[in-house]
């Protein structure tokens, strides 16, 4: 098979495993297809809360005809006992004759012995087509094996003049519909999105996902002396999406009782000078799972995520419109540029989403 046609089934095993993000972890989402004489005769991706595995959907879906097929998934098979048996046993069994994977897992429990196993059982191996997408794809996974923290995606719309909310945080639409669909589509993919107390009292957010037929990521407030309201939104759905407050060790036992009663999940951290150790907070949600937690928070947890050094992707909405110099700066104490002009951030799109634009922005 040409190269061409590797990167193209390649491609639709991308796309395959977008259909997980937000809803696998703790595993990766991976995405597979399995070709017979330039045929798809199937396709899987990971399926929610991580099983079963994308190759092992396509291995199904494919029947006999996976015999001398070849397999395309972005993500090396796994090949140790978990809670199901290895992807890499059950490939080899199905009769693969050849297995094009993106990347080797980091994962140590694989590491390349998926490949080995694939290898030593006469299955052709080849690696690496697609490997820079695909390292993309799965930033959530690796982050989370290599630094034990989650994939970190920052979100901030802004106004013309580089605000994001009225002085008297009267109620301000800065982006149009368009790009807010788009805000919520980032939720969906995401494993959980973020946000501090000081917006959850402004604002009183829902921050769910309300775009049709898609899930709602886990909500995670930090309240260091858990004030969150018990009227609020977020602790009113707590049964329905799960809500996760994490504060500080000294936190009142009797409020954290009340927010449990109400279906909250209340976890601690170590605290700082009042404030949340958020390398810590980040730690706690990787043992919990999470590989990708969006950011959705004020300008001081905005400025604060930055100067810990702790972003690793940005999702920056400009609107068109101006709110005025009585409005509130994007980030608490740091001009704008010191997100779009640090060196730890690399341009990488630009995009017009109806009148506004969104540029995304990776670590370098």
């Amino acid at each position: 098979m040409s190269s061409a046609e590797d990167a193209r089934f390649m491609a639709l095993a991308r796309a395959l495993g977008r259909r997980g993000l937000g809803r696998a972890w703790p595993n990766p989402a991976v995405g597979a297809v399995i070709v017979k004489d330039g045929v798809i005769v199937g396709r899987g991706w990971t399926q929610p809360r991580g099983r079963p595995h994308a190759e092992t959907e396509a291995l199904v879906r494919a029947g006999s005809a996976a015999g001398g097929a070849t397999l395309y998934v972005t993500l090396e098979p796994c090949s140790h006992y978990g809670k199901t048996a290895p992807c890499a046993d059950a490939i080899i069994k199905a009769g693969i004759a050849r297995v094009v994977s993106a990347l080797v897992d980091p994962n140590p429990e694989v590491a390349g012995a998926g490949h080995w196993r694939l290898a030593e059982a006469g299955v052709v191996v080849e690696v690496g087509i697609g490997a820079e997408e695909a390292r993309r794809a799965h930033a959530g996974h690796i982050r989370r094996i290599e630094a034990a923290r989650p994939h970190v995606i920052f979100k901030l719309a802004v106004s013309a003049d580089g605000k994001v909310a009225r002085s008297d945080r009267s109620p301000t639409l800065i982006t149009g519909e368009a790009a807010r669909a788009r805000v919520h589509l980032m939720r969906a993919r995401s494993d959980a999105v973020l946000t501090g107390i000081g917006t959850v009292i402004a604002d009183d957010p829902l921050l769910t996902c309300r775009l049709p037929g898609m899930s709602s990521p886990v909500r995670v407030v930090l309240d260091g002396d858990l004030r969150l309201p018990l009227a609020s939104k977020l602790v009113a759905t707590a049964r329905q999406v799960p809500l996760w407050v994490v504060a500080s060790e000294g936190a009142d036992p009797l409020r954290e009782q009340a927010l449990k009663a109400r279906g909250a999940d209340v976890a601690r951290v170590a605290a700082t000078g009042g404030r949340l150790d958020l390398a810590e907070m980040l730690k706690l949600l990787a043992r919990r799972g999470i590989t990708r937690v969006m950011v959705e928070g004020g300008p001081i947890l905005a400025a604060a995520f930055l100067r810990a050094d702790l972003v690793d992707e940005v999702a920056l909405f400009r609107s068109p419109n101006v709110i005025g110099p009585e409005g509130i700066d994007a980030l608490d104490g740091l001009p704008l540029s010191a997100l779009t002009r640090s060196p730890r951030l690399k341009a990488l799109s630009s995009e017009a989403i109806g009148a506004d634009t969104v540029e995304t922005l990776e670590r370098a």
